[in-house]
């Protein structure tokens, strides 16, 4: 979808360059009239070396190259039309508009070049986003999932941030997380977490021996080795928050080990809850200074609930006047819708209140438990504007 919206985009972008061709045409016949007819003491040769230098902004070296030449024979005729091209006042005007003809081509063969070069890097940006982030299904069980990644730097299409999905046996698990810092280093991170998640989600029976593996990705990951070799500046302070979840099918619960991650947003009911744990672990590898438990602890989450989990991108956006997005509030004003819905509202709202500019890479999945006879959820109870919690813990 992306790499056809982009194409329709160059398409448009050619269409649009090619009308502009006519400007310098334009120009070049207007200056050669006026100049033709105007008094001894005027001239207007000087103006045609607009013509060259304006294609050079738009059209490609042999467009601009043959606009400089049609201006350097315009020239030429007001020359002839007015004294004669051994005059020295038109020679020098020829020679300097053949000149910076010359200089905007080399211009616009580097523009070119450089359109080219940053049209493969968005190509290759793209095919990287799709085999690392890949897209999350739209059911999962009695799930219904919608995900929305926003990168914060205008030409790339993939950062630090990071979002899979796994199914079990008996229900889904969802990693969502963020790597510290950004470009090639945090999309590293962000790749050994993802490859690792999706490796184990299938063979951990339990969430907390899952993340500790995760941990464990990470720190071998940095090191090289188990060993605790030497390591440079970054990977001794890198590390990715993570929120890490086991949805069952059957039940109206779900499990999640917070790893230094933001909460949660749970609504129910036309509230909305911030799933925070009591036992939150740090950031995955960090852990192996700190030597935490890795703690589970149950919410509940029934039919019509809906999950949205994000990272840090979102809430600490800020408008023009600096003020952080509050991105409870938002969300509590939609109350009652859907995943999809409830997504696209905010990403909208989010992109609006950042002038359309985020400054972090932004993460989100919403995730919405479905009525159906499949997977009957058994009954709970709950108190008001309260989560029920059980903890399990790994160590």
């Amino acid at each position: 979808m992306k790499s056809q919206r982009f194409l329709r985009s160059l398409h448009a972008t050619r269409r649009h360059s090619k009308a502009l061709v006519a400007m310098p045409f334009a120009l070049i016949a207007a200056v050669t009239v006026v100049d033709i007819s105007a008094p001894p003491d005027v001239h207007l040769g000087p103006f045609l070396v607009a013509a060259p230098a304006v294609t050079s902004s738009f059209a490609g070296p042999r467009m601009t190259a043959f606009v400089g030449a049609v201006a350097v024979l315009a020239q030429s005729v007001v020359a002839i039309a007015r004294t004669s091209l051994n005059d020295l006042n038109h020679t020098y005007q020829i020679i300097a508009l053949c000149l910076i003809s010359a200089f905007v081509t080399v211009f616009a063969h580097l523009r070119e070049r450089h359109e080219q070069e940053m049209t493969q890097l968005r190509s290759v940006a793209e095919t990287a986003q799709h085999v690392l982030m890949q897209p999350l299904p739209r059911r999962s069980g009695p799930l219904r999932i919608a995900s929305v990644y926003l990168a914060a730097e205008a030409e790339a299409q993939l950062g630090g941030d990071l979002y899979a999905l796994a199914r079990t046996a008996d229900g889904t698990r969802v990693i969502v997380g963020d790597a510290r810092g950004k470009g090639l280093d945090a999309i590293g991170e962000a790749a050994g977490v993802l490859g690792a998640f999706r490796a184990l989600a299938h063979k951990e029976a339990r969430l907390p021996e899952l993340v500790g593996h995760l941990e464990d990705g990470v720190t071998v990951d940095r090191n090289g080795t188990t060993d605790g070799e030497a390591e440079d500046d970054y990977s001794a302070e890198a590390f990715v928050t993570a929120a890490v979840l086991d949805i069952p099918d059957a039940g109206s619960e779900l499990r999640l080990v917070s790893c230094g991650h933001p909460p949660p947003l749970l609504l129910h009911a036309g509230e909305v809850l911030s799933l925070e744990v009591d036992e939150p672990a740090p950031p995955l590898g960090l852990a192996q200074l700190l030597a935490p438990a890795f703690t589970a602890e149950t919410f509940t989450f029934g039919i019509g609930d809906v999950l949205l989990l994000y990272t840090d991108g979102v809430i600490e956006s800020r408008d023009r006047s600096g003020c952080f997005y509050p991105l409870f509030e938002r969300v509590a004003s939609r109350c009652g819708d859907g995943a999809e819905s409830l997504l696209e509202y905010v990403r909208a709202d989010l992109l609006r209140h950042a002038g359309g500019r985020l400054g972090d890479d932004a993460a989100m999945v919403a995730i919405e438990r479905l009525p159906d006879a499949a997977w009957r959820p058994v009954g709970r109870s709950r108190r008001q504007g309260v989560a029920e919690k059980q903890v399990e813990t790994h160590r």
